[in-house]
């Protein structure tokens, strides 16, 4: 087989195992955003019993640590200069930052989720930086990934809105006994 030959061979066997790269669609694009309906669950105990509740999943927190290890010095003469390098040993092993862990937590409910509040919702997600999205008013999943990076940053790794987060966005209002 000619060297052009092998070449081609060896790059069409490369390309073949490839997924198109998208440099613009985020990473956490691949995080699966739970369905509302699916992830509502009865109060807790001793809770507004009028409200409505979520169950979701936060994922893991991972952290790869890589050390370089010394296997064996390097030897060195008397003038020293370098007779053979040092020998090293790469180690690679991951941290649980925070274990997974489920939530509970109080949403707004199904009749408040207008499209007039979703499209509230996206713009003050946008106004913050974290929606980058088309106003549309319709609950999609660029919403809720904005929805999980903006709540992440307040404790809560959700894609599914908090009563907390839409009171804190002006969506709803805030009982007095709250303030």
């Amino acid at each position: 087989m000619s060297t052009s030959r092998r070449f081609w061979a060896v790059a069409l066997a490369a390309l073949v195992g490839c997924a198109p790269y998208d440099a613009h669609r985020p990473v956490e694009a691949n995080i699966g955003v739970p369905d509302f309906a699916s992830a509502q669950v009865p109060p807790p105990p001793g809770v507004n019993p009028d409200g409505c509740w979520v169950r979701d999943t936060a994922p893991a927190e991972l952290e790869t640590v890589t050390r370089q290890t010394e296997v064996s010095a390097a030897q060195t003469g008397i003038d020293g200069a370098v007779l053979s390098p040092g020998r090293f040993r790469t180690e690679t092993a991951q941290v649980i930052l925070r274990e997974r862990q489920e939530m509970i937590f109080e949403t707004p409910c199904p009749d408040a989720m207008t499209p007039q509040l979703i499209e509230t919702l996206q713009r003050a997600l946008q106004a913050r930086g974290v929606f980058r999205g088309d106003i549309t008013g319709v609950l999609d999943v660029p919403t809720q990934l904005a929805v999980r990076r903006y709540q992440t940053g307040h404790g809560l790794p959700s894609g599914l809105l908090s009563i907390q987060t839409a009171r804190r966005l002006g969506l709803l209002a805030t009982p007095r006994d709250q303030l």
